[in-house]
């Protein structure tokens, strides 16, 4: 595959984080006295929705929109596939309660930074054993450097004292985000397109998110701050970053893109300077610039083709580096 076309899916890859970054200013510019469980599960709710519009809307344009070319048939595989959705939605409703809880237990800081920062951990980990296969020397490295840049940013070793059952929270919260990574891989794998995938897996896990935002106090969501806020994270941090996600997992692995995704704490770092005008001391900047080194690591893996499986009812294991390629057309290079 050229350069330029691997560059593509780390770019869109690279975006999706960007937005998922813009969660915590957006909360922190919208209306005070609100539950966070309560605006985890309209996020989900509204992002899902929005998800599954646009697939409708493309799969009333072209009925084979939602799953790849060469893929018209998915029907041998529809009892995997719903377990698939099943666990990647169960996953997306959990992260939210795992997430809110653990740092409402240990602060903002020491429950993302070990959210986030045991994403990509978790995923590599789940994805060597499902595939057998180690996600590379490049893929530790990049993640033990922006792993590292995290901690510094959150300053976590300085924090003393913290709650073990907040930590098994956002510990909970990092397996959970593994769990949809490599589900929406999965249904990549197995025919679906990017925008089906995301669709499946968040169209179940919104009608799954809806009683619960229905148990909280969603009045926040009246007034027009809220209404924004709620636009904003459900809209553009779940379907316009989940699409993108969605087309970066088409090449990329799921460590690989889990990794990247440690551009939203540095998104969420650099925003609290410039927006919301927080100070950054010499160690948060040496953690910036820890995690962009990450980054450009990370970004330098080039993706491998793997030939294809001969039964289509049991397609081969993810390759570490690249699980789907570019149609033949499309590939100009090794």
């Amino acid at each position: 595959m050229c350069d330029y076309l691997l560059v593509r899916f780390v770019l869109f890859a690279f975006i999706a984080a960007v937005l998922f970054g813009t969660t915590g200013t957006a909360q922190a510019l919208g209306p005070e006295g609100f539950s966070s469980i309560s605006v985890g599960s309209a996020r989900i709710t509204i992002g899902g929705a929005g998800l599954a519009v646009v697939a409708l809307v493309m799969w009333l344009r072209n009925r084979s929109a939602l799953w790849q070319p060469g893929q018209p048939d998915l029907r041998p595989r529809t009892g995997r596939t719903v377990w698939v959705v099943i666990i990647g939605a169960v996953a997306l409703i959990g992260y939210q309660p795992a997430f809110f809880l653990g740092t409402a237990m240990n602060g903002v800081a020491v429950g993302t930074v070990i959210a986030i920062g045991s994403g990509p951990i978790f995923t590599g980990l789940f994805e060597w054993l499902l595939n057998r296969r180690f996600p590379g020397l490049i893929w530790l490295a990049a993640t033990v450097i922006a792993v590292a840049g995290i901690w510094l940013l959150s300053e976590i070793g300085e924090a003393g004292g913290a709650n073990s059952t907040g930590i098994l929270l956002s510990l909970t919260a990092g397996v959970c985000y593994a769990f949809y990574a490599l589900s929406a891989k999965q249904l990549l794998v197995d025919g679906w397109s990017p925008v089906g995938s995301v669709a499946l897996i968040f169209g179940a896990a919104a009608i799954g998110a809806v009683p619960i935002l229905l148990s909280t106090d969603f009045s926040w969501m009246a007034t027009a701050s809220g209404a924004v806020m709620a636009l904003w994270l459900g809209i553009a941090t779940i379907t316009i970053a989940c699409l993108f996600l969605a087309y970066g997992l088409k090449v990329l692995a799921a460590s690989t893109v889990a990794t990247l995704g440690l551009a939203e704490p540095l998104t969420a770092s650099l925003l609290g300077v410039f927006l919301l005008h927080e100070v950054l001391d010499a160690r948060s900047i040496f953690g910036i610039v820890l995690v962009a080194i990450g980054l450009v690591l990370i970004g330098s893996v080039r993706a491998r083709r793997r030939p294809a499986p001969p039964d289509p009812d049991a397609p081969a294991a993810p390759s570490s580096q690249a699980d789907l390629t570019l149609p033949a057309s499309q590939q100009t290079g090794a």
